[in-house]
């Protein structure tokens, strides 16, 4: 089979990743300016360049994965896994490490050399979960795989951007409806035009002809630019200050669960490609996955680098691998000139968005259609911690603004929101909408044991704080780690975990019950 590099669906998934790519690249020149104070030379002469080619790196590895399935298999339609930054981390890394470090000594270049020492051991112990992934996706449901994509697909992905999108009408809803409509009726375009090309296309063009009637619908960033070329340099110095001097081992409590993060999320984005048709070995993406943030780190970049969710929707587009490449090469050319902000100029990022709100739909569809019907109540059961995280968010997020914090107003709201049952059910919602799924897959299949052991992981995980567990602080809520964090949830989970086994014996007991009524 002769296999080529591009098709025409590679231009509609070069859109959609290169639209979510350049959002986390906003959000570091952002909050790495406004919250950090790190200089413009820092950001984008260190940072950014950094960031570039561990992008690079990942893109056209998975490209290269991608194609060589398709050689292996004399397929035509496999589609290389997304890649880029990863989003949850950078605000964790931000807001839990850097900032803070910043706000006590008011030395930025400190604060970066400690988020530089939280990506070099995250991706370090990525790469140590490389080598259990094969084994957590053999013994994990595909419904807790998929489950908590799914929850952040349709928060934090699909209502982010509907919200933007019904917020600017004018420019946004156009091109949104334009996506939904083509990709979901499966229109051809004439002349084989990609329709996340023209549904931008159309966005940019309502956005400059209302600008010119004088509407200010869209404006353009007034933030001036200088051309320029940063060419990547060595940051291992800086990120050895915090390795040798042990100052950076007190944010493992962050490190380690944005790492655990990591990887269960890439196994999820595994499973989600292969649920689309496209199975990757698991070692080695881990491995590729852990190995782009070290990049990323020795070469100044605070931020791991990751899979990304959205397989399944750059596959339905028609992409393959030749996106991964454009993507790649566009978001390195851009950091490398300092033109992130170049785009902001002319594309209004309400013209784009509409595709990334069409990720969402498809990855939550998804994890109802690829499992057994009766599996579908785990997933709507994993949905709810990720539900729970959303909500805490813009909770938190609508108190900020009005000038006060959750530890002021949390004991304020009584039983009207019950918010402490919201911050604990988002408190490592991750693993707990993987539990809570694969526990419900078992209990519907009456393998009791099975839901037990899963119930049992609960236990232990809340007792030493991985989920559930919290300190609400005027910074806002924090992880609470260390042995007995949380004994009320573990020992609840312990209970239920008896209670399973019970069911068990049980329903063993019944089962020769029932033969013999039968027989008679």
């Amino acid at each position: 089979m002769k296999v080529g590099w591009f098709v025409h669906g590679d231009i509609d998934g070069f859109f959609g990743l290169f639209v979510d790519n350049l959002l986390q690249l906003m959000l570091i020149a952002v909050l790495c300016g406004n919250v950090c104070g790190m200089p413009p030379e820092l950001v984008y002469g260190r940072i950014l360049p950094g960031a570039a080619l561990s992008i690079l790196f990942g893109n056209v590895f998975y490209a290269w994965q991608a194609r060589r399935l398709a050689i292996r298999t004399g397929r035509s339609d496999v589609t290389a896994l997304p890649y880029g930054i990863n989003t949850v981390s950078l605000i964790a890394f931000v807001f839990l490490i850097i900032a803070p470090i910043y706000f006590e000594t008011r030395d930025p270049k400190l604060a970066w050399q400690a988020g530089l020492f939280a990506c070099l051991v995250s991706a370090v112990l990525e790469c140590v979960g490389a080598f259990a992934g094969d084994w957590l996706r053999r013994h994990t449901p595909r419904a807790a795989l998929l489950s908590s994509l799914a929850g952040i697909a349709i928060t934090f992905i699909s209502m982010g951007f509907v919200f933007q999108i019904f917020a600017m009408p004018a420019i946004a809803v156009v091109p949104a409806l334009f996506v939904i409509v083509v990709y979901g009726g499966q229109i051809k375009l004439p002349w084989g035009l990609p329709g996340g090309f023209i549904a931008v296309a159309l966005g940019v063009g309502l956005g400059w002809m209302l600008k010119w009637a004088g509407y200010p619908y869209f404006q353009p960033s007034q933030e001036a630019y200088h051309f320029a070329v940063h060419v990547p340099q060595s940051a291992v110095a800086d990120m050895l200050v915090f390795l040798t001097n042990g100052q950076g081992w007190k944010y493992f409590s962050v490190i380690f669960p944005m790492a655990l993060f990591n990887v269960i999320g890439s196994l999820q984005n595994l499973e989600s490609a292969e649920a689309a048709g496209d199975r990757y070995d698991t070692k080695s993406s881990l491995l590729v996955n852990g190995f782009g943030s070290i990049v990323a780190a020795c070469l100044g970049n605070p931020f791991p680098t990751t899979i990304y969710i959205g397989h399944p929707g750059w596959k339905a587009m028609g992409a393959r691998w030749g996106y991964s490449i454009l993507n790649g090469a566009v978001i390195t050319v851009l950091c490398l000139i300092g033109g992130v902000t170049l785009v902001l100029k002319v594309v209004p990022m309400e013209a784009m968005i509409g595709i990334l709100l069409w990720i969402g739909l498809i990855i939550t569809a998804q994890a109802f259609k690829e499992v057994p019907r009766k599996h579908s109540v785990a997933v709507a059961l994993g949905l709810m911690p990720a539900l729970a995280s959303w909500a805490l968010l813009l909770i938190e997020t609508t108190l900020r603004k009005a000038g006060s914090s959750l530890y002021d107003v949390a004991p304020k709201f009584g039983g009207d929101l019950y918010i402490f049952g919201i911050i604990s059910l988002s408190q490592g919602f991750m693993l707990t909408c993987m539990i809570l799924s694969a526990m419900m897959v078992f209990v519907v299949e009456g393998e009791f044991v099975k839901a037990a052991l899963w119930t049992a992981t609960a236990a232990v995980l809340s007792f030493f704080g991985v989920i559930h567990s919290y300190v609400l602080t005027p910074a806002g809520v924090q992880n609470r780690f260390g042995f007995g964090a949380d004994k009320a949830f573990a020992l609840s989970y312990l209970i239920s975990s008896v209670l399973l086994v019970v069911l068990h014996y049980y329903s063993r007991g019944e089962e020769p019950e029932k033969t013999r009524e039968i027989s008679h």
